[in-house]
């Protein structure tokens, strides 16, 4: 297998384009939003929060209902506030970064694969960016020797797009010039897991 990122392949519904082979790197930011429904229940929160503090008077009433619904909306901000960004040389997934060069195979997961790779395929090694509101997501290997974390799985509502930005800028940093999966790379993992939604050994609530 030559070059550090040597192809992007599918899982069997969705065939992967591949990326351009040079030139400058497609350029990625991508940011897991929550959907609106989960906006409706933070209003939710407040309303309910206002219900239960009724029979302590309007001014407790109208005190639960804005403080339910601000810290239910801040919490629902800040999970999808995540991002995913292939930058400098470098993914960088929620707080974790690695270099394009440690990177390996990216497959890409339709919702059925990826249900299978965040549960019953899971390895607990793997680093796993999750949001279960995500259906799809990219499996990226990573060939780093001195890195114990298998691969990378990343929520995305673009896999496609994320693998030929992936695959683009391994080209753009020279990965693609006879560089083996296997050897070392000299960059290696470093961030923390961003666990949310699904399940499996490496799964957060």
């Amino acid at each position: 297998m030559s070059g550090a990122l040597p192809g992007v392949s599918s899982g069997p519904s969705q065939p992967a384009p591949r990326g351009a082979s040079g030139g400058a790197p497609q350029p990625y930011d991508e940011r897991l939003t929550v959907p609106r429904s989960w906006w409706v229940m933070a209003v939710g929160t407040g309303v309910a929060m206002a219900i239960i503090l009724f029979p302590f008077g309007p001014l407790a009433m109208l005190a639960g209902l804005a403080g339910g619904g601000v810290l239910a909306m801040t919490a629902v901000s800040s999970y999808g506030s995540v991002r995913i960004r292939v930058v400098a040389g470098s993914l960088v997934a929620g707080k974790a970064r690695i270099p394009v060069t440690a990177l390996g195979e990216a497959v890409v997961l339709d919702e059925a694969e990826a249900s299978a790779w965040r549960s019953y395929k899971a390895d607990q090694r793997a680093f796993m960016l999750l949001r279960s509101y995500v259906p799809t997501a990219l499996k990226v290997e990573v060939t780093d020797p001195q890195d114990p974390t298998p691969y990378l799985y990343l929520s995305t509502r673009s896999p496609k797009r994320l693998a030929q930005a992936l695959q683009a800028a391994v080209a753009a940093a020279g990965g693609g010039t006879g560089r083996t999966a296997g050897e070392e790379t000299g960059g290696g993992f470093s961030g923390e897991r961003e666990t949310g939604g699904g399940a499996g050994p490496a799964a957060g609530a």
